[in-house]
């Protein structure tokens, strides 16, 4: 067994809440609270969840562009969670990040040659014609020409400016890559195309992906093995196959009964969930799924349940596995 690219061990991130001329502080928002997870070479673990469930906060977090709460995070077995930025300064080369949006992450002052090239010279690892060379040959490998890197970004489709951002990630050459929500923005086919390129530059380079996303038909695509949030924690957590055919967490069932079938023959039943997701503020005692779960029971009013294994290697949070 190689030791995990990564692993997150109770991971939290909660924001404080001031008010006042003071500004006291009043409450904290739960973003994260307690998620753990690891990710092998060459493996892509899908984080999937509603709108404001704590995904993006997650990948944020992880790349410590916003600091941890509490928890631990340990790249290639070295714990990051606490370094100062010039001692974490290395470790940037060994994890990058692609944004949802391409046109507002990228710098619209600059070539995308040179957003590129950009990264290789902040950490010094080429300079002049070598740096241009390594650039040409990123643009190569996602799919762009050499001829656009005078390009500016507004000069480009959607999709490609996502591929300039995926250069960008890959000039490094990273061990992680941390996807959020990276095709949510992309018209139906362009996704596609953006997807069988992450899969092939997996492939080449033996690259790990952390992915988020919310269309579980491009999770299920991409995705070795999948962890649902729910109000900041891991619900279920298992092998992309086994969630998608036996899913154990109600909330991964109403998720999965949500898809639609392309069959206009096929009917099937939906699990509808009522209500709204609870606020990260003033999360729900006991199971934060409770209010909205069709299954409640009294205990899931005031026991938080744990994750446990169902089957081998399928984990889920809920007090239905436990009789």
């Amino acid at each position: 067994m190689t030791m995990p690219v990564i692993e997150v061990e109770g991971l939290k991130k909660h924001f404080p809440i001031r008010k006042g001329l003071l500004r006291r502080l009043v409450g904290q928002v739960h973003a994260v609270d307690g998620v753990s997870f690891s990710i092998a070479e060459g493996e892509t673990l899908g984080l999937v969840g509603e709108s404001g469930c704590g995904k993006s906060t997650v990948a944020r977090t992880v790349m410590r562009l916003i600091e941890p709460t509490a928890g631990s995070i340990r790249l290639g077995g070295t714990d990051v969670t606490r370094l100062s930025k010039l001692a974490m300064r290395p470790f940037r080369r060994q994890m990058q990040m692609v944004f949802q949006d391409p046109f507002s992450s990228l710098n619209p002052r600059m070539t995308a040659g040179a957003i590129v090239r950009e990264p290789l010279l902040v950490h010094g690892v080429a300079s002049g014609r070598e740096a241009d060379e390594r650039t040409a040959e990123i643009f190569q490998q996602v799919g762009l020409r050499a001829a656009q890197m005078g390009n500016f970004p507004h000069q480009f489709s959607g999709g490609q400016r996502q591929r300039v951002s995926i250069a960008r990630a890959l000039a490094l050459n990273p061990r992680l890559i941390v996807a959020d929500e990276p095709v949510s923005a992309l018209d139906v086919s362009i996704q596609a195309q953006v997807i069988n390129l992450l899969m092939d530059l997996q492939r080449e380079h033996r690259l790990s992906y952390l992915f988020i996303a919310h269309d579980l038909a491009v999770v299920e695509h991409i995705s070795h093995r999948v962890a649902v949030m729910y109000v900041g924690r891991i619900v279920e957590y298992a092998d992309k196959r086994e969630l998608f055919l036996r899913p154990q967490h109600p909330y991964t069932q109403a998720l999965l009964a949500a898809v639609p079938v392309p069959n206009p023959r096929l009917k099937r039943a939906r699990k509808l969930l009522e209500g709204d997701v609870p606020s990260p503020v003033r999360p729900p005692p006991g199971c934060a799924f409770h209010t909205r779960c069709p299954y409640v029971m009294p205990r899931c009013k005031t026991e938080t349940p744990v994750l446990q294994e169902g089957s081998p290697g399928h984990l889920a949070a809920c007090h239905l596995l436990d009789g």
